[in-house]
């Protein structure tokens, strides 16, 4: 077959030798021939050769014959004809994204070879933003691994270039840099993961890739969340944000873990201020993308962090793709099928992505396994020996929900103190401590500040009860101890937040726990229906407040629908509760967690915590993809497990419950009880069933 300009070189002669011809119906044979030609040269593409006929100004005929250089689909190329235009320079190809469907791209960093290691290093300690597909020897233009007959020097689209860790500019090729066709000898290639990998999968899956929709290249930030350093290399991470429809976070996050050269699941979902992200229509790289009704943002870690690495370092020279721009290699997008089935097997390496906050906007993930786990002590919890028909108030998923948003945040505030028997000083029960003490202690272990909340009548005894615990080994440090009184209409506020200001909360998290909640008419009542207002401070405020205060958000613990935060589901309290028209609490929490009994739901959160720091999904998603390790150590497990409940302490702190006269809340006995339950077996089994659940262990 002819080639291109072979075709039009021929043409011309031929043109030449019929234009000379005085014969009548030349213009009809040259129609026939360029028919022909057409069929000859052009099989298979859309082209075109066209013959137009006008006046010579002398009068004489004049035919012109034109050849139109065929137009591909390149969306249908292979990553080696895709190549093959890039080095032409094909004027449509201006970004990469939505091509080479089924094969991987790359993020290309070409630095001084002295630099070479550090940079290695940085992409290991970094491996969401700068998966590492290949590292070129010094001088090397190949990249065998990657593609066949491959030439870093021409197969990108654009190239930014950088001198002493500016930008100097844009080129389409790298063949002529510097002064002798060796330049490049003493450089090192780079070529990383790119997102564009996953597209092709992310539709397959059936989630749009609005800006392949909207042809536009893909949204890039850069964040406020620092790399792991490395030599001269610290740079802040730099993401892509694609919009995807609520409906379908699970597909992507799942497609695109299953990928994890290609950056792999998403490290962010929801409001992007928590990432430091102002305004999603400026972009630092690539274009803006919109969202469209029903979407959330996502956001993936991104190659370009590399080209931040290098403003960072400030090499003499250096080179790197132009955003959007990647090298497309041979590799395809899947993992081979044995890996691909071991690891749909695998629920632990499976994501789901939860919702956990509405204001800001925020999901979690967290592997299939570690949800099944959790989903286990919920159903534990809910065992109903009282038999007060708790089950009615159940809402699936609070307890998983609750054990994320505590896992995400960095200052909470545990409430408790139901003082039933007010007949009796103090008048307070055994259902509550426990649990905050056990929740506390686990929050503790992993780094979150933690405060109690308690009344002022109560304060004295509560210090002495938590020095007494800090004593025997229950909690490991002190506590701080806070009350607070309605001074105001802004005291809530001011309590919440530095000096008042919703932008400066002193706690993301409010988690009440068997704390006697406001009812409808203002008063607070035992499940007896006995007023205790007068024991009782009006912490229901700070609850009330924190809906108005974005990133705080609030959970309650309970086992009767009068405790604080169970006004999420005080309607079935009202129908289904006894006494319920009058006893339910009318203050909502997020999250309402419903349990036999109280304390095992405080129990199952400081389980529920420890899978979370223990699960590999959730804990790269909380480190942004950032650093060599995403779960802790042998060492720190050990300490984690160590501050899980266990039959041993649980009954310490009861006995020391005890010791300072507080009642069994059911029948008011003073003794081993909690809720007419005593601790053996009832309370010590449970215990037993949920370290099972949690280790597969019932010993710690």
């Amino acid at each position: 077959m002819l080639s291109a300009g072979r075709a039009a070189r021929r043409s011309v002669g031929i043109f030449r030798r019929i234009s000379s011809s005085s014969e009548d119906g030349v213009f009809q044979k040259l129609t026939t021939l360029t028919d022909r030609l057409h069929r000859r040269w052009c099989s298979g593409a859309t082209s075109s050769l066209t013959l137009r006929s006008s006046s010579h100004a002398a009068g004489r005929g004049v035919l012109s014959f034109r050849y139109m250089q065929p137009t591909v689909d390149l969306s249908g190329l292979g990553p080696a004809e895709l190549r093959l235009r890039i080095r032409q320079n094909d004027p449509r190809i201006r970004t990469t994204t939505g091509l080479a469907h089924g094969y991987q791209q790359a993020n290309v960093v070409i630095l001084p070879s002295h630099l070479a290691n550090d940079f290695e290093a940085f992409c290991r300690s970094n491996s969401a933003p700068l998966p590492l597909l290949y590292r070129s020897q010094s001088g090397e233009t190949s990249c065998g691994p990657l593609a066949a007959n491959a030439d870093i020097r021409t197969d990108v689209p654009q190239y930014c270039v950088y001198e002493d860790g500016r930008p100097a500019g844009t080129i389409s090729s790298l063949q002529r840099t510097g002064s002798a066709p060796g330049s490049l000898s003493d450089m090192v290639s780079f070529y990383l993961g790119c997102s564009f990998g996953f597209e092709g999968k992310l539709k397959d899956a059936g989630v749009p890739v609005r800006n392949v929709e909207q042809g536009r290249n893909i949204s890039m930030y850069r964040t406020a969340v620092c790399c792991v350093p490395s030599g001269t290399f610290c740079c802040p991470l730099v993401v892509t944000m694609r919009p995807v429809p609520d409906g379908l976070l699970d597909a992507a996050a799942e497609v695109t873990h299953l990928n994890p050269l290609a950056h792999g699941a998403p490290v962010h979902v929801g409001e992007p201020a928590l990432l430091g992200i102002q305004d999603l229509s400026k972009p630092d790289y690539g274009e803006p993308v919109e969202l469209q009704p029903g979407d959330v943002p996502v956001f993936w870690a991104c190659g370009v962090t590399a080209i931040e690495a290098i403003l960072s370092s400030k090499p003499s020279l250096a080179f790197s793709h132009s955003p959007g721009c990647m090298f497309v290699t041979d590799v395809p997008d899947s993992p081979p099928s044995s890996d691909s089935l071991r690891t749909e097997l695998d629920p632990e390496l499976t994501p789901l992505c939860i919702s956990i906050s509405h204001n800001p906007l925020l999901y979690s993930l967290v592997s299939k396994a570690a949800a099944a786990k959790i989903r286990q002590l919920e159903d534990i919890i809910i065992e109903d020996p009282g038999q007060r028909g708790i089950r009615a108030l159940f809402v699936q998923d609070e307890l998983l929900r609750s054990c994320l948003a505590l896992s995400h945040a960095s200052s909470v505030a545990i409430v408790t103190g139901f003082p039933t028997h007010y007949m009796h000083s103090p008048p307070d029960e055994t259902d509550g401590p426990p649990g905050a003490v056990a929740m506390a202690t686990m929050l503790l272990s992993l780094g979150k500040r933690v405060t109690l909340l308690t009344d002022r009548r109560a304060l004295e005894m509560n210090r002495a009860i938590v020095d007494e615990a800090v004593r025997t080994g229950v909690l490991k440090t002190d506590v701080p101890l806070l009350t607070f009184e309605d001074g105001g209409p802004d005291s809530a506020l001011h309590f919440l937040c530095e000096r008042g200001d919703p932008d400066k909360p002193r706690f993301d998290r409010l988690v009440a726990i068997e704390r006697s909640g406001r009812a409808a008419d203002g008063n607070y009542y035992n499940m007896r229906g006995i007023n205790i207002k007068h024991l009782v401070d009006p912490i229901d405020d700070l609850f009330i407040a924190a809906k108005k205060i974005p990133g705080i958000t609030t959970i309650g613990i309970g086992d009767g629908g009068n405790e604080l935060g169970m006004g999420k589901v005080k309607e079935e309290v009202k129908s289904l509760m006894p006494r319920g028209d009058l006893i339910a609490c009318d203050v909502p929490a997020d999250f309402a967690v419903t349990a036999g009994v109280s304390n095992w739901g405080g129990y199952a959160v400081a389980c529920g915590l420890y899978l979370l720091h223990t699960c590999p999904t959730h804990q790269r998603y909380l480190k942004k993809g950032l650093g060599l390790q995403f779960v802790g150590s042998e060492e720190q497990q050990r300490g984690w497990r160590t501050n899980l409940p266990s039959v041993q302490k649980e009954e310490s702190f009861l006995s020391t419950l005890v010791h300072f006269g507080i009642r069994s809340g059911k029948t008011g006995n003073l003794g081993m009880e909690v809720d007419g339950l005593t601790f053996d077996p009832t309370h010590s089994d449970m215990i037993r069933r949920l370290l099972e659940a949690t280790l597969g262990s019932p010993d710690c």
